[in-house]
């Protein structure tokens, strides 16, 4: 009988793999995978998903560091994920960047929910401020910012290099995951 660390062990050694169809046997057809990037619902959005860190870090890897042993289900593990980027990479606000050839080292963790012998929830938790930094991304600017910069003793007065233009953030709409729709 396969118990539930049986399947959370073969999917960490299909994803190791990058074997698509081997990780989707991991999962009931109608799991549920939630990530920081979005909700995936069913094979094919669960499929998707993995294209994309596949796709921009083809030599993906996770290494599982902690198993909560004394829980069955969920399955908790801490892995750290490993990966060049060298592809094409698409980012939650539907932006693609290209390869930017640095090497990355994410923590994360997760919670795996089995029935049936298959996963029916899959919740990963990862800082995506710590993958974009080490991508050479930082913290944007949502709103212009007030500056002590004064004007006739206004403080409110905005300094011309906190201008933010008003096409650059975009906040995804409910069911939107990596701006797919």
């Amino acid at each position: 009988m396969t118990t539930y660390w049986d399947l959370k062990h073969r999917l960490g050694d299909t994803i190791n793999a990058h074997d698509l169809p081997g990780i989707l046997s991991c999962y009931s057809t109608d799991a549920v995978y939630v990530t920081p990037s979005g909700v995936a619902e069913g094979h094919d959005q669960i499929a998707w998903m993995y294209e994309q860190f596949f796709r921009g870090f083809p030599d993906f890897h996770a290494t599982a560091w902690f198993e909560l042993s004394e829980c069955d289900n969920p399955a908790i593990t801490e892995w750290t994920y490993t990966g060049t980027h060298t592809g094409p990479f698409l980012l939650p606000n539907g932006r693609e960047i290209v390869g930017t050839g640095h090497r990355v080292a994410l923590r994360a963790t997760c919670a795996t929910h089995v029935q049936h012998g298959k996963i029916t929830s899959h919740r990963e938790y990862f800082d995506q401020l710590e993958l974009y930094s080490q991508l050479g991304f930082g913290l944007t600017e949502l709103e212009p910012r007030l500056t002590a910069d004064t004007v006739d003793g206004d403080l409110t007065a905005r300094s011309p290099q906190s201008q933010v233009r008003s096409d650059s953030v975009r906040v995804p709409k409910a069911g939107e995951f990596f701006g797919r729709r």
